[in-house]
């Protein structure tokens, strides 16, 4: 995938973001019963994610309730100009999964990615998103003992897939990895630059997927 491939979809998102209203602020509570952190999509616009974290978390709350969620917005650069982008994402979304598991022992997560985001929700699972669009060496990885808090991993045009990857072992059976049907970003000879933007559909799927795995 090249870096105008990347680009012209990023502007996608970004133009995206100026026809539809962002989702109200996710307010994290210090100790809800689930936390949601998300690593947003490259340059794109919202609270968590407008073409992806927004309406996801909005559909995990809806299906948990009366359960308690947080959510948490991952703080890195998610842009394409910045090389150790997706590096900065997985250390802050491993150091958040890490204070938040010593803050709230029976606090459990659902950890949602979309694109470039993806990859830092990849990398701190342990799965190398080097060598993918917006991809990068792993530089963190949850602790295996936090692992059975991880109840589920929701991933959306992940660009590992293009290069043959996947989540893997302890983490598989409880990811829902979503592809559309030809994103250039996650599926290889994809041209529909559109499929990239259609992830906000998944959302009710995703939060019943999670909540299955609650």
């Amino acid at each position: 995938m090249s870096r105008l491939l990347s680009t012209a979809v990023a502007v996608g998102i970004a133009a995206a973001g100026l026809a539809v209203a962002t989702a109200p602020a996710a307010s994290a509570a210090p100790c809800t019963d689930v936390d949601v952190p998300v690593a947003r999509g490259t340059f794109e616009p919202g609270t968590l994610g407008l073409i992806v974290g927004d309406p996801v978390y909005q559909a995990v709350q809806n299906k948990l309730r009366p359960r308690s969620v947080s959510g948490y917005r991952v703080d890195y650069p998610a842009d394409l100009g910045e090389p150790a982008s997706v590096q900065k994402g997985n250390t802050d979304l491993v150091n958040h999964v890490k204070a938040q598991a010593a803050a709230c022992p029976q606090q459990r997560f659902v950890l949602v990615g979309y694109s470039q985001g993806a990859n830092v929700v990849d990398n701190s699972l342990g799965v190398s998103s080097d060598g993918a669009v917006v991809g990068g060496p792993i530089v963190a990885t949850i602790p295996a003992e936090l692992a059975p808090r991880v109840a589920a991993v929701l991933l959306f045009g992940n660009p590992i897939r293009a290069i043959g990857r996947q989540v893997t072992g302890t983490y598989q059976s409880r990811t829902k990895d979503y592809c559309a049907d030809g994103d250039p970003i996650c599926q290889p000879g994809g041209a529909n630059f559109l499929a990239h933007l259609s992830y906000g559909g998944d959302a009710s799927d995703a939060a019943a997927f999670a909540a299955g795995e609650l």
